[in-house]
C-alpha cells in the first residue's frame, strides 16, 4: 500500500503523526530524576545503535541511562521496571509479575522468562465463589487479600540479571531509589485514573494515605510525590537480591496486609513467597511471511492466539487489501473470534493441565479452520466454536469466561550488542488489589483465573484455580525473528485485547509495511468474542457500516492500547510510543 494512503488513513482518524523525531543527546550519561523528562515531540524516533521504549518518560530516560552507562538490555529491563513502578504504580511494580521474550545476541538464542504470579498454597477450588456456590461479583473479588497472587517481578528481574546483566545490581536498583526519594510529578494520567478509582482506593489505608489528599480527592497534576518506602524496599532488594523481597520485613509486610485485608482477606503465606520461582520456557512461535513471529507460551496465551490469527489470514492477501478494507477486518475479526474459541478451551497453565501446545498451530490445523473464512460474511455465531487440535492425548475441557482488565503495560530495549528484550509487566486491573505495602500496590492476578472449576456441561474447565498454578494471561510480549535475527519487538497493555492490539501492529508492521509510530498508533479494531470494538473518535468508525453489513455486531468504544515497539532495520533502530498513554521512545 502507497505510504501516502498509509499516513491519510493514520491523520484521518485523530491520532495524527508529529514530524519524525530524533532522540536528543542528554548532557550526561548519569540519571538525573530532576531534569529526566525528555523533551522529545511524539512521533517515529529514529536512533543508530541503542533504543528505549517505555510507558513513561522517566522509565524510558533511567533505562537509557543504563545504557549509555555501559548496562546492556537486561540491566536497563531491570532499572526501567523499577521506575515504571513508581511512576506509572497503578500498571505494574514490585508486586505483580511479567513475562520476558529475551534475544540474546551473545549466544544467538531466542528465550522467554515466566514470571507470572501463582496462586497460594491455600487457595481452594471455590476461592471466588460466595457461601450459596455462586461466583462473586467481579469487584468483590479484586478489591482486597483475596485475589493477590505470589508476586513473580523481583524474582524475574533478579534471575536474568544475575545471568546476562552487565552492571552491578545495585547501579541499576539506585535509579529508581533515587527518584522515590526526591519525588516526581503526578502526570494528568496518573491524576485521572485515581480520580475514577477513588472509591475502592479509599478502601485501604495505606493506599488511600498514598494516592488521595486529605479532603479525599486525587492528588493533583503536577503535585511532587515522594515515596520513602518504595526507596526502603527498594534498598532491601539492592542489598539482599530476592532475599530482600521474598523473605525478611518486606515479605512479613506483604503477608499481613492480605491475610488480614479488611473484609476480603486471602491466604497467601511467608512459604509461598519463599518458594517462588521463575520458570524459562522455550518461545513459541509461528511462520508468517517468511518471518518467525515469537512470544510467550503458557500460562500466556498470548504468542498462540497471535500465532493462530497470523496463521489463519496468511492464504489471504492482507496487503493488497489494505487496513482500510472491510474485507481486510473481516479476515481479521473473524480470526481472532476462532482463535479466541481455541482460546477459552484450551490454554492455561501447561504445567498444570495437558493441552495441545503444537496443535494449535499445526500447518494442516490452521489450514483447516482458515478455510471457515472463505465465505464473504461474518461467521454465524454456531460456527465459532473450539476446534480439534492434533494432540498427544484427549482431554475434553469447558469452555473459559475468565475476565482480564485493561490495565498492564509494556516496554521494548534494543541494547549496542543487539540484545533485545519485549517485556509485559502487570499488577492486573488498575491499581491491583488495592493493597498497598512497602510502597508498591499488590496484584489481583487471581481473578485472571475462572471464578467456576466446570462449565455448564458439567466439564473441568482448563484455567480454573489451583494452588502454586499461574492464571491464564493475554499479555503478548512478542519478538519477531527474520533469518535467524531479530526484526521487531513489540507489546501492549489491555487485558485480553493485547492480542488483537499486537497482532494488528504486526499486520500495520509486516503486511502494510507502516513504521513503527504508524503501527502503533492506527486506529484500533478488536474482535474477541463476536462484538467488532471499534476505537471512538478515529477514522476506524467509518468501517462500522460495512462491517454491520458484513453480520457484525458492532460496538464503538475507546481503546486504550499501550503499544511500545522497537523495529531493528538495516540502517538502525525506529519505535514507537502509542500517543493513547504518556509513553515514549529515547535512543542514540
Amino acid at each position: 500500500m502507497p505510504r501516502r494512503k498509509l499516513a491519510t488513513w493514520l491523520l484521518v482518524c485523530g491520532l495524527g503523526l508529529a514530524p519524525s523525531a530524533f532522540a536528543q543527546e542528554q548532557p550526561s550519561d548519569a540519571f538525573e530524576p530532576e531534569a529526566a523528562t525528555p523533551s522529545v515531540e511524539a512521533g517515529l524516533v529514529r536512533a543508530e545503535r541503542q533504543m528505549v521504549a517505555a510507558a513513561h518518560p522517566l522509565a524510558a530516560a533511567a533505562g537509557l541511562a543504563i545504557l549509555r552507562q555501559g548496562g546492556n538490555a537486561i540491566d536497563a529491563m531491570v532499572t526501567t521496571q523499577l521506575v515504571l513502578g513508581l511512576v506509572e504504580p497503578q500498571s505494574s511494580g514490585l508486586g505483580g509479575g511479567a513475562f520476558l521474550v529475551y534475544f540474546d545476541a551473545g549466544d544467538d538464542r531466542l528465550t522467554t522468562f515466566d514470571g507470572r504470579e501463582t496462586a497460594p498454597a491455600g487457595a481452594t477450588p471455590t476461592l471466588f465463589l460466595d457461601d450459596s456456590g455462586e461466583p462473586l461479583a467481579f469487584m468483590d473479588a479484586v478489591v482486597g487479600g483475596r485475589s493477590v497472587g505470589t508476586p513473580g517481578t523481583v524474582r524475574l528481574l533478579f534471575d536474568t540479571h544475575e545471568r546476562h546483566g552487565a552492571l552491578a545490581w545495585r547501579d541499576v536498583v539506585q535509579p529508581a531509589i533515587d527518584l522515590a526519594e526526591k519525588g516526581f510529578d503526578v502526570s494528568p494520567r496518573l491524576n485521572a485514573l485515581i480520580a475514577e478509582d477513588a472509591a475502592n482506593i479509599s478502601r485501604h489505608a495505606a493506599t488511600r494515605d498514598y494516592f488521595l489528599g486529605p479532603d479525599g480527592a486525587a492528588l493533583p497534576v503536577g503535585h511532587r510525590l515522594v515515596n520513602p518506602a518504595y526507596a526502603e524496599t527498594l534498598r532491601a532488594v539492592a542489598a539482599e537480591g530476592p532475599a530482600g523481597f521474598y523473605e525478611g520485613p518486606v515479605a512479613e509486610g506483604i503477608v499481613d496486609t492480605v491475610r488480614n485485608a479488611e473484609g476480603n482477606p486471602g491466604t497467601l503465606a511467608l512459604s509461598d513467597l519463599a518458594t517462588y520461582e521463575v520458570v524459562e520456557r522455550e518461545p513459541v512461535c509461528v511462520d508468517y511471511r517468511d518471518m518467525d513471529v515469537c512470544g510467550m507460551g503458557p500460562p500466556s496465551s498470548g504468542a498462540l492466539t497471535i500465532g493462530q490469527i497470523l496463521g489463519l489470514i496468511e492464504p489471504h492477501d492482507i496487503a493488497v487489501l489494505g487496513p482500510e478494507s472491510p474485507e481486510a477486518w473481516r479476515l481479521i475479526g473473524d480470526a481472532s473470534r476462532l482463535a479466541f474459541a481455541d482460546r477459552g478451551r484450551y490454554m492455561a497453565d501447561i504445567d498444570f493441565v495437558p493441552m495441545p501446545l503444537k496443535g494449535l498451530l499445526d500447518p494442516a490445523y490452521l489450514a483447516t479452520r482458515a478455510r471457515l473464512l472463505d465465505g464473504d460474511a461474518a461467521l454465524a455465531e454456531a460456527a465459532v466454536v473450539p476446534g480439534s487440535p492434533p494432540w498427544d492425548h484427549a482431554m475434553l475441557l469447558g469452555d473459559d469466561t475468565a475476565i482480564e482488565l485493561p490495565s498492564t503495560s509494556h516496554f521494548s530495549i534494543v541494547d549496542a550488542d543487539g540484545n533485545v528484550v519485549s517485556m509485559t509487566t502487570t499488577i492486573e486491573s488498575g491499581f491491583g488489589s488495592r493493597l498497598m505495602t512497602g510502597g508498591f500496590l499488590l496484584n489481583n492476578e487471581l481473578t485472571d483465573f475462572s471464578f467456576e472449576t466446570r462449565d455448564d456441561d458439567g466439564r473441568l474447565i482448563a484455567n480454573a484455580v489451583a494452588p502454586g498454578k499461574r492464571p491464564r494471561s493475554s499479555m503478548a510480549p512478542t519478538i519477531v525473528m527474520q533469518d535467524g535475527k531479530p526484526v521487531i519487538a513489540i507489546g501492549s497493555p489491555g487485558g485480553s485485547r493485547i492480542i488483537g492490539y499486537v497482532a494488528q501492529a504486526l499486520v500495520a508492521l509486516i503486511d502494510w509495511e507502516m513504521d513503527a509510530q504508524e503501527a502503533v498508533a492506527m486506529p484500533h479494531l478488536v474482535n474477541r468474542f463476536g462484538t467488532f470494538d471499534v476505537e471512538a473518535g478515529t477514522s476506524a468508525t467509518a468501517l462500522s457500516g460495512s462491517l454491520r453489513a458484513l453480520g457484525f455486531e458492532v460496538n464503538e468504544a475507546p481503546l486504550d492500547s499501550g503499544l511500545h515497539a522497537i523495529v531493528i532495520r538495516p540502517d538502525g533502530l525506529e519505535a514507537g510510543a502509542d500517543p493513547r498513554r504518556e509513553g515514549i521512545a529515547l535512543g542514540d
